[in-house]
């Protein structure tokens, strides 16, 4: 978005800026060819005054005298025509010296005049011819060239020149408007990619523009909100589950008093799984609100720690490979997250082949069993709460089907993913990825 506005802004400004010097060049080169017309004529007035006040054997003198600086005058018996008409200096003429004489004014080639009247070698372009009658009847005819102004930088060089400066302010002005502009919705996206990995973020600061400080207002507003809710829902699990150990514990005391003993028996079965689903309910909205402190932990610390208490257990677990960084996370939610993918890989697949790496930016976990795999369609959907697979992955084999749900939630609060893959030799493969801030 930076981008885009640095390119609305500098583009909208430089085409601005380009027209108005498109018109104000135009506007300025009509004032100058008005000046010099002006300048020519008072020139023309001169020689003319001169002219009808000489004599008529030293008008050829006095015209020749005035033969400098691109002008060139002589004298003739009759009027020359034949080029572009130049309204505007024959209207300066005619304002200058009067209606009495008979003026023609034209734009012509400097190198096709007569070669009486042209300028000297080296002028080029267009020059103007004027014919004159005098007062003796005899006509003045004029070649003047234009003069250029002395430059030490040539026009197109400079103008040049100006134009990379006046872009390279532009550049600065609007990367700074850009910049200035896009700062608030970057603090807000990254205030709402906090929030999503730490409920307990501390409000956004209310400053700024009106505009600005009204959405940071409704975030807050949001994340107190969703805070609450958070809040209320892990109370209402959590009093459910203090609430029903009393009654569950008294029906497995009247059990203990069945006689028949295979009731007994599926009776205990069924109520050791109501509590273990309560419990891991509770876990499960515990998980998703974590009030642990984020710090900053060596990764491969925590990673051998749970691989050596696996191992220890009995558990056929392998670690190969190590980071070398630490990342910024909460411990024990990250060593439950590495701890669910094992036990998921030993009670799923027979054993858990965890490999660990840094490539780039990012902390690479892998986790593979020995097990079936999981269907293609399913990868996905075993990361919802309390999803089971009724073949390998049913609730005789242990578990109610929240292990990665947590393990994903978690790896989400670190800013990281969490997926699954069938492995082409066989079994799964948990990939963990966490970003290294």
């Amino acid at each position: 978005m930076v981008g885009r506005v640095f390119l609305i802004l500098i583009g909208g400004i430089f085409a601005s800026a380009t027209l108005t010097f498109i018109l104000a060049d135009s506007e300025r080169q009509t004032d100058i060819s008005q000046i010099r017309s002006l300048h020519m004529a008072e020139r023309v007035e001169q020689l003319v005054l001169m002219l009808d006040a000489s004599p008529r054997e030293a008008k050829s003198r006095v015209a020749a005298a005035a033969n400098r600086n691109g002008f060139s005058a002589t004298l003739a018996a009759s009027p020359v025509s034949g080029g572009e008409p130049d309204i505007e200096l024959t209207a300066a003429l005619l304002k200058r010296i009067g209606d009495n004489r008979e003026i023609v004014a034209q734009k012509v080639a400097c190198n096709a005049l007569p070669e009486s009247d042209r300028l000297p070698p080296g002028a080029k372009g267009f020059c103007r011819a004027i014919s004159l009658s005098l007062g003796d009847g005899t006509y003045l005819q004029l070649v003047m060239q234009p003069r250029r102004p002395p430059s030490a930088t040539p026009p197109k060089s400079r103008l040049l020149l100006y134009i990379f400066f006046f872009a390279g302010c532009l550049a600065l002005l609007a990367y700074a408007v850009a910049r200035m502009s896009i700062l608030p919705l970057r603090q807000l996206a990254q205030a709402a990619a906090e929030l999503g990995r730490n409920i307990e973020q501390p409000p956004l600061t209310l400053r700024g523009p009106t505009e600005v400080r009204h959405a940071a207002s409704a975030f807050n507003t949001m994340q107190a909100q969703i805070r609450r809710y958070m809040q209320e829902r892990t109370q209402m699990l959590a009093a459910i589950t203090h609430d029903l150990q009393t009654p569950l514990t008294r029906i497995r005391l009247r059990l203990e008093k069945v006689q028949d003993k295979e009731l007994q028996t599926r009776l205990i079965e069924d109520l050791a799984a109501m509590q273990v689903t309560i419990r891991d309910g509770l876990d499960l909205a515990r998980s998703m609100n974590s009030a642990e402190p984020m710090q900053r932990t060596d990764f491969d610390s925590i990673l051998d720690s749970v691989c050596a208490d696996a191992a220890e257990t009995g558990q056929d677990v392998t670690l190969n490979g190590e980071t070398k960084v630490s990342i910024t996370a909460r411990p024990n939610a990250m060593r439950r997250c590495l701890t669910n993918l094992i036990d998921n890989a030993v009670k799923y697949g027979g054993y858990a082949r965890v490999t660990a790496s840094l490539e780039g930016q990012k902390v690479i976990v892998q986790v593979r069993d020995g097990g079936l795999g999981i269907p293609e369609d399913k990868l996905e959907a075993v990361f919802d709460p309390f999803f089971r697979l009724e073949t390998s992955r049913s609730r005789d084999t242990g578990g109610t089907g929240i292990g990665l749900t947590i393990a994903r939630n978690i790896a989400e609060q670190h800013g990281g993913t969490l997926t699954l893959r069938n492995h082409a030799e066989g079994g799964l493969v948990a990939e963990l990825e966490l970003p290294v801030v």
